[in-house]
């Protein structure tokens, strides 16, 4: 069976090995059909530390190798924009942040 592969924001890239990165993903509304977004944060290994906080990355599930560590770090698809921190992946920051995504 494969492994799931999906793209998220490295928010988090202060431990050692370990990456916190946000997955969004567009859902309806049940009964009322508005798109909304939804996001589920992943803890990926990185064993390299080749990803930092703002980078688009692609991570794959793998066995689980800490107690909250469920995910592997596939590559980083792009870096992210220097200065510019964790409260992009949020949608959180001033209009000159939001352009830099």
């Amino acid at each position: 069976m494969p492994k799931r592969v999906v793209t998220g924001v490295v928010t988090r890239d202060k431990a050692a090995k370990t990456r916190r990165v946000e997955v969004t993903r567009l859902v309806r509304h049940p009964r009322y059909g508005k798109i909304l977004r939804r996001r589920t944060v992943c803890t990926a290994h990185d064993e390299e530390n080749q990803s930092h906080a703002g980078d688009l990355v692609e991570i794959e599930e793998s066995r689980p190798l800490s107690r909250t560590k469920r995910w592997k770090l596939l590559r980083v698809v792009t870096k992210g924009p220097t200065g510019v921190v964790a409260s992009l992946a949020v949608g959180t920051g001033t209009d000159e942040a939001n352009k830099a995504l």
